[in-house]
């Protein structure tokens, strides 16, 4: 008798973890439909614990959008780049306490008709899981929480610095020049080097420019270029500008620029002298000016030559 009923609760026992196991991995297969892939759905807050979900929707929605262009790998986590989308099959989970559980997920590219991508292996990621008010939610994704958050910290000093070289030119030399309704200068960062624990050495080519608003449309008033290197100072999470070495004016500027800019001098011509690039670069500063600032501009203008407009998709 004695015998029988270890039997039967040893049988209880094991019913029971594998019925945990079988609820464990139908939740992660449910939680595998809001892993990140190119955006954060707006459903995912349901289905991941809010530390998470705050890195996440920093990354995505908080961040400036051309960064998705060069730090693209953030913005999707399992599929490639090239069209297809990602099946994802639970193949295993393991409860590692009371409260988190990982779970191995396999994944395989397909495409948009439901075929798979001959060419693309099966890879195997982990989806991390943490219960929270009798919840089962995602918590991390291979890692890419403690990424996102390394990454975030570096976007907001750099942002940091781009802000302190931004009030610098708008007050020190936007002073000197006609002015308008607005300052908004177009800064091309040619490189950023530590010189210590709290200063940075910034190579830049600048353009300071003064615009009056006139219906829709920016129009430029008055502004130049100022290049050289900047030494800036960070005090807590703020940075100073505290010198400015630029570039002469007249005959000596190749030589000044050379000297300054030293083995970055290509970098910093290819920026200086191409006209699409200043462009491009102005454009896409401007924009942010007028999303930051709410202004109702859908255009810019320099005297003499037609509007640009500033959003494509308008």
């Amino acid at each position: 008798m004695k015998k029988t009923l270890i039997i039967t609760l040893a049988a209880l026992l094991l019913a029971a973890c594998t019925s945990n196991e079988e609820k464990l991995k139908q939740r992660a297969e449910e939680l595998c439909r809001y892993i990140p892939d190119h955006e954060l759905l707006e459903q995912s807050k349901d289905y991941m614990t809010a530390d998470f979900y705050a890195v996440l929707d920093t990354m995505f929605n908080r961040l400036p959008e051309h960064e998705a262009m060069d730090h693209e790998w953030l913005y999707y986590f399992v599929t490639g780049n090239g069209g297809t989308m990602a099946d994802y099959t639970v193949t295993a989970v393991e409860q590692t306490d009371e409260t988190h559980a990982v779970a191995t997920i396999s994944v395989r590219q397909k495409w948009e008709d439901g075929s798979f991508d001959s060419t693309s292996d099966i890879e195997e990621h982990k989806l991390y899981m943490e219960k929270a008010d009798g919840q089962w939610l995602m918590s991390d994704f291979d890692g890419h929480k403690a990424d996102c958050i390394r990454h975030i910290a570096i976007s907001r000093d750099e942002q940091a610095r781009r802000d302190a070289i931004g009030d610098y030119l708008v007050n020190e030399i936007g002073e000197h020049y006609l002015k308008g309704e607005l300052c908004i200068p177009t800064l091309m960062i040619v490189s950023s080097d530590q010189a210590g624990t709290d200063s940075v050495l910034v190579l830049c080519d600048c353009w300071v420019l003064w615009y009056n608003v006139a219906g829709d449309t920016l129009k430029c008033v008055s502004g130049g270029n100022h290049s050289g290197l900047m030494s800036l100072k960070k005090e807590n999470v703020k940075y100073t500008v505290k010198s400015f070495e630029q570039t002469v004016d007249g005959a000596g500027n190749d030589a000044s620029a050379r000297r300054i800019f030293g083995s970055h001098y290509d970098i910093y011509q290819n920026m200086h002298s191409n006209q699409d690039v200043r462009e491009a670069f102005r454009k896409e500063q401007l924009q942010e000016y007028v999303k930051k600032h709410n202004l109702n501009v859908h255009y810019y203008q320099d005297y003499g030559w037609p509007a640009v407009k500033l959003f494509e998709s308008e």
